[in-house]
């Protein structure tokens, strides 16, 4: 890792922020939508705080809210009640320390991989050699070197989302926001792409919040799980996921990681159970 990508990681990691203030902190969020029906209430008092170089992962149901709360912490979307603070000050709007990677793949189809990433450098107004360099690093660090001069068509899907985690990461945010980045790929892939998330967080320190639906994913990369209940969406558990790092998929055969899966499924289960009885009436 060169020394640019290394002065922006933060100094500390998940080992040692329990005992530093959060860097992230949800108190008492809730959120609530008025439809025909009636009041729908997708976000109850939902809390929980995020440390400086953590890896946290939000999981559950159909229906629980996770991608609501994204929205909320990302800013694009405004709460019903509770707050949100980044960095001990209240976030009211899309903040300028948070980046955000979407499910849905979104590269510039007209800009090959080094402009893609570029982009938000130069939409700042960073000097072309400057960006351009900084581009160069973050390619090198998803592991595309050599693809600099393609275009997404050119890629795959797992490459182009690569892509939109380099270009994301271009503007040095302080938490990293990702909603089911790999939902659309096979598994197969995913793993991989688990493996590169993490050489990255790692090589970072890079706070990550990750909403997924897939349990595999969420302990492979997680320091914390968090296990929301059917709607209302509230933290039904918070699971510290105590595996060693530098962690790979190869922890996938362990028997501890089988417990984690086994464990949060139990607590999924209950819940999508819930959501299909729902969806029944």
């Amino acid at each position: 890792m060169s020394a640019e990508l290394r002065d922006s990681a933060p100094t500390t990691n998940s080992q040692t922020s329990g005992s530093s203030a959060p860097l992230l902190a949800i108190d008492r969020v809730c959120k609530w939508f008025h439809t025909p029906e009636g009041v729908v209430r997708a976000v109850d008092h939902v809390s929980f705080q995020v440390h400086q170089g953590e890896f946290v992962s939000i999981i559950g149901p159909s229906g629980c809210g996770k991608s609501t709360l994204f929205n909320i912490l990302g800013g694009l979307s405004g709460k019903s009640e509770g707050s949100v603070t980044i960095g001990g000050q209240e976030s009211t709007g899309p903040h300028p320390e948070v980046g955000m990677v979407f499910q849905e793949e979104s590269t510039f189809p007209w800009r090959n991989v080094i402009e893609n990433v570029a982009f938000p450098l130069e939409a700042a107004g960073v000097p072309k050699a400057e960006r351009l360099a900084r581009a160069a690093e973050l390619v090198d660090l998803v592991g595309l070197h050599g693809f600099e001069r393609r275009h997404p068509a050119e890629l795959s899907g797992g490459m182009r989302q690569r892509v939109c985690i380099a270009r994301t990461l271009a503007s040095r945010p302080k938490i990293l926001l990702m909603d089911e980045p790999f939902g659309a790929l096979d598994e197969q892939t995913r793993l991989l792409l688990g493996d590169k998330v993490l050489q990255i967080q790692q090589a970072l320190q890079q706070t990550t919040l990750l909403i997924t639906h897939s349990i595999t994913e969420a302990v492979q990369l997680s320091d914390r799980i968090l296990v929301m209940t059917y709607r209302p969406g509230r933290v039904k558990r918070i699971i510290e996921v105590n595996l060693p790092r530098p962690r790979s998929s190869e922890i996938l055969a362990s028997a501890t990681f089988g417990q984690y899966v086994a464990e949060i499924w139990a607590d999924l289960r209950e819940e999508a159970t819930r959501g299909m009885k729902d969806s029944e009436r």
